[in-house]
């Protein structure tokens, strides 16, 4: 891959609802061997260190269906360097490249841009229980604003993709139920082995 090529980006979180940097092209895709998870302590976009938010990253294991980008090779650059100033604000992602498949055309694979979340590092949560996660979407208001709007806006683009993601409908259920809700012990048993 070279800088005249153009520039596939995956996304799977924010970047499906507002990329925030022009593109020829928007595709369904799935990248394989990873999963979307709120796995990511959120200090500046969704949260601050005293009352940290949460957000997603991609965490190993599964599959994640999101949307691929393709942004022109004469932007590549000027999106990358977007790209990290938003995503990299305190580097708890890794960006790498991976392989993509592009729907609606069989086979169709592209090597895209992905931040993948890095577990080593102090913002990584790791697999929380549901409780804990509506706990901090709840408590969560960074810069870009409620955490709970991420949640919610992220699910919405779900749903309009046509599949749905088990333990991130499970806590907009919630966040939607008002501040006296809870997750019951079913629902926490159900939403353990999502991946997608």
């Amino acid at each position: 891959m070279s800088d005249a090529d153009d520039l596939w980006v995956f996304a799977y979180g924010s970047l499906m609802w507002r990329p925030g940097f022009a593109y020829l092209e928007r595709v369904p895709a799935r990248l394989n061997g990873l999963h979307r998870a709120l796995c990511v302590y959120s200090f500046v976009h969704r949260g601050t260190p005293e009352k940290p938010g949460l957000v997603l990253g991609l965490d190993l294991g599964g599959a994640c269906r999101g949307i691929a980008y393709r942004v022109a090779a004469a932007a590549r650059h000027d999106t990358i360097a977007y790209l990290r100033g938003r995503e990299q604000a305190t580097m708890v992602y890794r960006e790498t490249f991976r392989p993509v498949l592009l729907d609606g055309t069989p086979g169709r694979r592209v090597r895209a841009l992905v931040y993948v979340v890095d577990r080593g590092h102090a913002q990584y949560a790791g697999r929380l229980a549901p409780e804990r996660q509506l706990h901090l979407v709840r408590q969560g208001h960074g810069q870009s604003g409620p955490n709970r709007d991420y949640v919610l806006a992220t699910v919405h683009e779900i749903e309009t993709q046509g599949f749905r993601d088990a333990g991130l409908h499970l806590l907009a259920e919630r966040l939607h139920a008002g501040p006296d809700s809870t997750v019951a012990p079913a629902a926490r048993d159900a939403s353990e082995g999502a991946a997608d």
